[in-house]
Formats: C-alpha cells, sequence, structure tokens
C-alpha cells in the first residue's frame, strides 16, 4: 500500500515537472519565433500599415513591392555574391588554421604544448585594438582587399578549446598508437584518420565560421572603400541609416511620387532586406543541427 501511494506520489511529482518543463519551452519558443515572423510579415505588409504600428504578428495588407525594390537595386545582388564568397573563404581559412592547430596541442607528446595554449589564451584577454590593426594591415598592403576580413579572427581560443577537447577525449589516444605500429605516418594518421573521426566538430568550427561572417558588418566597413566590394550586411546598415535610399529608389521625381510614401517603402525595404540577409543561414542550420550539437557538446562538456 505504501509503495503504491509512492509511485502515485513520484507519478504526480514528474506530471508538475513535465507541465513546467512544457510551460518554459512554449514560452521560449515564442520568444525566438515572434521577432521571425513580425519582421516576416512587415516585409510583405502595406508599408503604410508598417509605418503606423499597425502590424503586430500577421500582415496588414499583401504586397511585395519592397521586395521588388530591394532586387532591382543592383549592388544588393553583388553584396550577395560578395557575401557567400567571403563566407566560403573564412570557412576554409578557420578550418585550416583552427583544427591542425588544436590537433596538435591535444597531443601528449607535444613539447611546449602548455607554452602554446598560453599563448593562444593570451589573446582572449588582450589584443592590439583598432588603430594598430588597422595600421598593420595598411603596412601589408591589404586595405580594400578581402584578406583583413579572412584573416583576422581566423583562430579563435573558444573554437580551438572545442576542438582540442574533442580530439583529447572523444578519439582514443590508443588509436594513434595503433597506428603508428602500423606504420602510419603523422600526416597519415592525422588526413585519414583523425579528421574522418572528426566530422562533428569540424562541422561546428564551420557553422560558427559561416555564421559569424555571414553577420560581419564591422571589419567590411573600416577595410573595404569600394562599394563594389561590400557584404550584403554593409549595403543592409547602409539602407538601415538611410544613406543609399535615395540612389535605391532613383532620382527621378516621376518614381518618387512624394515624399511620405518614400518613407512608408524605406520601412518595408528594411524587413525585406533582414529576410532576404537571413535566408541562406536559415535554410543551412538545420541540415547541420545534428553534427552541431554533437561536436559541441562532445568537444566542450566532456572532459
Amino acid at each position: 500500500m505504501i509503495r503504491y501511494k509512492r509511485r502515485n506520489l513520484e507519478s504526480r511529482d514528474d506530471r508538475i515537472v513535465d507541465a513546467v518543463v512544457m510551460v518554459i519551452t512554449v514560452i521560449a519558443l515564442v520568444i525566438v519565433l515572434y521577432p521571425l515572423i513580425f519582421v516576416l510579415s512587415a516585409s510583405i505588409s502595406e508599408p503604410m500599415e508598417v509605418v503606423a504600428g499597425n502590424v503586430r504578428l500577421w500582415p496588414v495588407g499583401f504586397t511585395l513591392e519592397g521586395y521588388r525594390r530591394i532586387l532591382e537595386y543592383s549592388l544588393i545582388w553583388k553584396g550577395y555574391l560578395n557575401t557567400i564568397l567571403y563566407t566560403l573563404g573564412s570557412v576554409v581559412v578557420s578550418l585550416v588554421a583552427t583544427i591542425p592547430a588544436a590537433y596538435a596541442l591535444s597531443r601528449k607528446n607535444l613539447r611546449g604544448r602548455g607554452l602554446f595554449t598560453a599563448i593562444f589564451a593570451f589573446t582572449m584577454f588582450f589584443n592590439a585594438g583598432l588603430v594598430p590593426t588597422y595600421l598593420a594591415v595598411q603596412s601589408y598592403g591589404m586595405l580594400n582587399t578581402f584578406w583583413p576580413l579572412l584573416l583576422e579572427g581566423a583562430v579563435t581560443m573558444n573554437n580551438l578549446i572545442v576542438v582540442r577537447t574533442y580530439f583529447h577525449t572523444s578519439i582514443p589516444y590508443d588509436l594513434s598508437e595503433a597506428a603508428f605500429i602500423d606504420g602510419c605516418s603523422d600526416f597519415k594518421l592525422f588526413f585519414q584518420i583523425m579528421l574522418p573521426l572528426a566530422k562533428p566538430v569540424v562541422t561546428v568550427i564551420a557553422l560558427y565560421a559561416a555564421v559569424a561572417q555571414w553577420n560581419s558588418y564591422f571589419n567590411p566597413l573600416i577595410y573595404l572603400t569600394d562599394s563594389a566590394k561590400y557584404p550584403l550586411q554593409v549595403h543592409l546598415r547602409n539602407i538601415l541609416l538611410m544613406g543609399e535610399t535615395q540612389e535605391i529608389m532613383g532620382s527621378d521625381p516621376e518614381e518618387l511620387a512624394d515624399m511620405v510614401r518614400l518613407r512608408q517603402l524605406r520601412e518595408s525595404m528594411k524587413y525585406g532586406l533582414i529576410v532576404i540577409s537571413a535566408l541562406p543561414m536559415l535554410c543551412v542550420y538545420p541540415f547541420l543541427q545534428r553534427f552541431f550539437m554533437k561536436g559541441i557538446l562532445l568537444g566542450s562538456i566532456k572532459g
């Protein structure tokens, strides 16, 4: 009888915990989804309704004029292409720089491993600053090129720790010893054994680098002077600051209609460009989610 009541009590407690977890999950889901739905709704709503603040969640009216104006802007397509190229280049550079360094730091027989780790960790707390970095980039002749965008931040200590921990805890050291006994060299061990086993954490670092570069606008704004080389996020910033609206809309008075309509349409274009810029990452992430979760858990919690 006592055992039966205890089972009922535990079952009731479990239901309470499940209910609390469900409520928290629903609240988090609403917090995450509301901005996405609002931005999408505002981008296809009548601009006058957006400016008046009548768009709360669902679209009010329906028009694609903001998207049409955005797609007519030639620099948007150029910025899209630049962003894709910069993102792919940043992913390659980050993987080439981070994965071998983390693998080397995970090896027990590396001399000076603690010193190298301390040097990497030093960069987490101290850096040269914007002005010295800009002067260094200028002295190397890399201004108005894509190299500062790819090289700055190619290796971060956070990514290095995640990958090093993954190699150290998730791949048995005995595997390396068995490979060496069979006559495997260090390069062959790394490229043919370690890298295939590290696919989850490689995907994590690639996703980190891609998202960081895709959302970056400050470094391109500092190091690039040619608008034809701007990534998409810089064009988005300029439109949000109303710096290039006149160029987008054209200077013909017949196209402008009146200043009220211009301001209304500008609001719709802002939200439309946010949707366009975020869409690729939203489409890619679901396909990489299982690798992302596995890699980040094994590379950070374990050990």
